[in-house]
């Protein structure tokens, strides 16, 4: 069966910089895949050529099989929430929904049908009157994300929806997102947090337009053959120059007032010995993805 979304050797340069690099992946019905990674990492690109709004060196990039570059099916098939502001901000709630219900020519009752079901579920209603431009960041998203769903797309594309969102909206955007796929669309979302990766059907971790590593969150993290520990007592610089130069420390990063350190199987011992001059010592925590990714961009630069 043809996967909603695929993307096959995606390449793109801007000048000298390669943006994507051979990025590869695929999306299926009734999943929500997370394209995960820091800036520069291709995310944006990625999206935008899936889209059509962007055309690639080489590769392919395809919409329930169709090239959306070349086909005015994608439009009926596709909705998409771009990082930046998309919306009219001098237009209220409703009218924004207006607009766009007319750019997919709905019939008026459909538009308006539709529109209630998706204020009531993103708990825009009361404020239909409101300028787009008077919303808070979580509200703008949600009348963007509905906004992109008037026409009931099958594939939904959005990129770093959670943004600038506060956490009470970043949880209910979620949660609206998992809503859509048990219905059955296919969900690409693009994201820098490594903690909403877990939120996530499948991952793809993306660094500097390629995919370092993929598949469900909990396969990734059993597969991780490393430990996490967190830094308890002693001088925060003192021990963070002892760690940096044990050769079984993986990554070292900060994590609040004191230091994660992710390190090699079997490596506890010597880094305990290490440490234990310093008046630090070492309390096992569970490994999370940004664990995970941090090996994975040191392995990549070494």
């Amino acid at each position: 069966m043809e996967p909603a979304i695929r993307a096959a050797g995606m390449a793109k340069r801007f000048g000298a910089v390669a943006a994507l690099d051979g990025l590869s992946f695929q999306v299926v019905a009734g999943e929500l895949y997370g394209l995960v990674g820091p800036d520069a990492a291709g995310k944006t690109t990625a999206i935008r050529a899936l889209s059509g709004l962007l055309d690639l060196d080489a590769g392919e990039a395809r919409v329930m099989g169709l090239d959306p570059r070349g086909s005015g099916e994608v439009r009926e098939l596709l909705g998409l929430l771009p990082q930046q502001y998309s919306l009219y901000r001098d237009l209220s709630v409703w009218e924004n929904l207006q607009f766009f219900a007319r750019l997919y020519v709905l019939p008026r009752d459909v538009f308006r049908r539709r529109a209630e079901r998706l204020l009531a579920i993103t708990r825009l209603e009361r404020f239909v009157d409101r300028r787009a431009d008077a919303l808070s960041g979580g509200m703008y998203k949600k009348l963007a994300l509905a906004a992109a769903l008037l026409h009931e797309p099958r594939v939904l594309l959005l990129d770093e929806p959670t943004n600038g969102v506060d956490p009470v909206s970043r949880r209910e955007l979620w949660a609206l997102l998992h809503e859509f796929v048990q219905g059955g669309m296919a969900v690409l979302i693009s994201t820098p947090y490594m903690d909403e990766a877990e939120r996530c059907d499948r991952v793809g971790l993306a660094y500097r337009g390629r995919l370092l590593q993929e598949g469900t969150p909990a396969d990734l993290l059993a597969a991780f053959d490393e430990e996490a520990f967190e830094v308890f007592g002693g001088d925060r610089d003192k021990v963070e120059a002892v760690l940096s130069g044990l050769p079984e420390v993986r990554a070292v990063s900060p994590a609040g007032s004191r230091l994660r350190v992710d390190l090699s199987r079997g490596g506890r011992e010597r880094a305990t010995l290490a440490l234990a001059p310093l008046g630090a010592e070492l309390r096992p925590v569970a490994p999370s993805f940004e664990d995970l990714f941090l090996s994975r961009l040191l392995r990549e630069a070494s």
